[in-house]
């Protein structure tokens, strides 16, 4: 057992120390939380000629601090239901590996909450107390995708919720406090961030598959089935360039933003890489390059708006 540990451990490139604490943040998954802000900001201060940093800052270390919790109450729930174990590849692997004791993972889930709170309460402050429910909303559901009776990640709501959530409502949120008004172009800029957001979790669903199986999960890749839910991934990538295309047809995002086609081939990377492997380890690349296409088309996204100001 110990040295099935180690082997996992020297296959996945884990180290001690610091990185301990760093995997159980899951820091490829951050992105999610990331781009949504610095797009929302971004198209606010576009349309409405609005920018205020302390509100961007706070905003984007909070969606950063739940975005880390939620992977730390899947790190803790998943151990607790005896899902994980020392040969589980994606996760952070601090409990099954690295000898974390459970209970400091679930403490540290509730400080980044409790640290994402406070600056909610500023957020607030500076722009609207409705803000305060949706984000206590979004806090709940973060808690509930792997915690409660009947965890979302084990039904095949996750990606809708993942995408929706991350997606769109961080979005709105992002550029709402920058503006103080919701927009219907804004809503329509904020699909294929939310469909990429939803197309990380498909990935992660799709390596996990047999084992998620093996659990008793319902994921939509496992209703799908392998084949289907590679199909699926790929309709998603599809999906968000098409509306992309769309939204730049018709106004609503400059020229520039074709720049944003620049991440399609890490896309088609991602079902490659997911047809061509069946085992998880395998499967690892395809899934970072999920992540990375959204990273690659939020960045550049952002980026096109911001260069139509100036051409």
């Amino acid at each position: 057992m110990a040295h099935d540990k180690t082997m996992i451990k020297e296959v996945l490139n884990e180290r001690d120390g610091f990185q301990v604490w760093w995997r159980l943040l899951r820091p490829h998954t951050l992105t999610a939380s990331f781009i949504p802000v610095f797009v929302g900001t971004v198209f606010a201060y576009v349309e409405q000629e609005t920018f205020h940093l302390l509100l961007f800052l706070a905003m984007l270390v909070a969606s950063i601090l739940i975005q880390a919790a939620t992977n730390m109450f899947n790190e803790y729930y998943d151990f607790v239901r005896g899902l994980d174990n020392e040969k589980s590849v994606g996760i952070g692997g601090t409990i099954v590996r690295d000898g974390v004791q459970p209970k400091t993972v679930l403490r540290l889930a509730f400080t980044f909450y409790g640290i994402a709170f406070i600056l909610g309460i500023y957020i607030c402050y500076a722009s609207s107390w409705w803000i305060a429910l949706i984000g206590a909303v979004s806090m709940v559901i973060g808690y509930l995708y792997t915690g409660g009776p009947v965890p979302i990640a084990y039904t095949p709501f996750g990606e809708l919720f993942a995408g929706g959530l991350m997606g769109t409502v961080m979005i709105a949120i992002s550029y709402f406090i920058q503006a103080g008004t919701i927009t219907k172009e804004m809503i329509f800029v904020s699909l294929p961030v939310a469909i990429l957001i939803g197309a990380i979790l498909m990935a992660n669903n799709i390596r996990d598959l047999d084992n998620d199986k093996i659990s008793g999960r319902k994921t939509l890749a496992i209703l799908l089935g392998r084949k289907g839910a590679i199909t699926m991934q790929a309709f998603f990538f599809l999906s968000a360039y098409v509306i992309t295309m769309l939204l730049i047809i018709v106004g609503t995002l400059p020229i520039w933003s074709l720049i944003v086609l620049l991440s399609v081939p890490k896309a088609v990377h991602v079902i490659r890489g997911f047809a061509e492997n069946t085992t998880p380890l395998e499967m690892m690349p395809a899934m970072a390059n999920t992540g990375k296409t959204n990273t690659m088309y939020g960045f550049l996204l952002g980026i096109s708006i911001l260069i139509s100001i100036f051409m």
